[in-house]
């Protein structure tokens, strides 16, 4: 892929995303976004991509959360599910359509579930809310209801790292 089909693609999934502003629950219309039709064929191969895109981002931001352990206790946000509602919420700054977008799509995207159920066992397993070890199927269903409080945005501030904790992150790779 030509850095030219990177940036198209990534304009089109743009342009996909600000389209389904006005419905994210409803169907892509890929005749209305310019060149999705050329480049991705169908709705579940550009859903596949937002996907992609989304999960970057939340992987992102867990690793940001869990990259200094020894600084979690020192701040005081020690917690795993605290540590994990963070990188949700911050995942999801400036991208609720694209959520909205994928929650809408996962009924009718067949393709789409198993990728929701990963990251739903993801979130859980990090948050340590189960055991990697437990049954998939328990996994999941813990992790469908860790994403629906996710998804409901409890009230509770979010904590935030200590500012020297940061800065050593900042400066550990220059060490």
């Amino acid at each position: 892929m030509s850095w030219n089909d990177f940036y198209r693609r990534r304009e089109i999934l743009d342009s996909a995303v600000r389209h389904a502003r006005r419905a994210p629950a409803e169907p892509l219309e890929l005749g209305r976004i310019p060149g999705a039709t050329e480049v991705f064929g169908t709705e579940e191969a550009l859903l596949l991509a937002l996907h992609h895109q989304w999960s970057r981002r939340l992987g992102g931001h867990l690793r940001t959360e869990f990259a200094a352990p020894e600084d979690a206790t020192a701040d005081g946000a020690g917690d795993q599910v605290d540590a994990v509602s963070r990188a949700w919420r911050r995942a999801l700054e400036g991208h609720e359509t694209l959520r909205e977008l994928l929650d809408g799509a996962v009924e009718r995207c067949p393709a789409l579930v198993p990728l929701h159920e990963a990251e739903l066992r993801m979130l859980a397993i990090t948050a340590g809310l189960v055991d990697p070890g437990e049954p998939r199927a328990e996994v999941t269903k813990v992790g469908h209801a860790f994403g629906a409080l996710l998804r409901a945005g409890d009230a509770r501030p979010v904590r935030r790292r200590s500012p020297i904790g940061h800065l050593r992150r900042l400066l550990a790779p220059t060490a």
